[in-house]
């Protein structure tokens, strides 16, 4: 071999190299590239995933979503909001306003002795009754079942006011009512059940629903600030148009059908 053969050969060979070393330069800079890229894309995904987590886990629920719920009234009602609830006979020249708390014990109690008394009144056009459901005591003892039990009586108002008012009554029942600390009312199978003593709602599957999907939670809520908008302190309540009645000493309801039909027909005859 000539020494010029030589040369040219070492050449061409340095020349093949420096060639395929640029060619691998330019792969290894292409791979880094898209390993870059692969990396951005995952931590891009993570902080998305991580930002998605964020707002899901802010996301208001239960009663704190009720707030922005769209506002569904029940039939019967009136009102901007749907809140007034007036039962009777139209001729009625007064109205028997009662403020109540679903748990509350002495509303329970009052059902129980003077509800049919009230009903009996009703049916005459002695008066009509203007209902005012409250929750307060959600605010003062653990759970919301006042709320719940509120939401499940506008499902039974926008099937009739009769049903409203056979639900409202079992609700308060002897059989039926919780102790003021017992939450039972949170649960919607258990209002249902209480339901089922009513045939209107018996089986109702639109009421059922209604309560399960909590379509008058909404409602529920606005209804209960009128008990802080009209000023009243403890519930049951009872005012004869803008007239609060009392039992005897002037400060509690009336609590017998005797103080009951007593305070009534003062107010009756004014």
């Amino acid at each position: 071999m000539s020494k010029r053969n030589s040369q040219s050969a070492k050449t061409a060979a340095r020349e093949r190299l420096r060639e395929e070393r640029e060619r691998q330069a330019k792969r290894d800079k292409a791979r880094r590239q898209v390993m870059v890229a692969a990396s951005v894309v995952a931590v891009l995904a993570v902080a998305g995933g991580i930002g998605y987590a964020v707002v899901q886990a802010n996301k208001p629920t239960g009663w704190e979503a009720a707030k922005d719920q769209k506002l569904v009234k029940p039939a019967n009602t009136t009102g901007a909001d749907g809140t007034t609830v007036i039962i009777g006979k139209s001729t009625a020249k007064k109205t028997l306003t009662i403020y109540e708390d679903p748990r509350c014990p002495i509303c329970a109690h009052f059902e129980q002795v003077v509800g049919t008394t009230v009903k009996k009144d009703l049916d005459e056009g002695k008066y009509k009754l203007r209902y005012v459901g409250a929750t307060f005591l959600d605010n003062n003892l653990p759970g919301v079942g006042s709320k719940n039990a509120l939401s499940a009586l506008g499902a039974a108002l926008n099937v009739s006011p009769e049903a409203f008012l056979e639900f409202r009554s079992s609700m308060y029942s002897a059989k039926w009512h919780p102790d003021e600390n017992d939450d039972k009312f949170k649960d919607d199978a258990y209002l249902i059940k209480i339901a089922d003593t009513v045939p209107a709602l018996k089986g109702n599957a639109a009421f059922q629903k209604a309560v399960k999907d909590g379509t008058y939670d909404r409602w529920a809520l606005e209804e209960s600030k009128i008990f802080d908008k009209d000023g009243i302190e403890g519930t049951p309540t009872l005012k004869m148009d803008d007239k609060t009645l009392t039992g005897p000493g002037g400060k509690n309801p009336p609590l017998t059908v005797a103080d009951f039909n007593k305070a009534v027909d003062a107010e009756l005859k004014s």
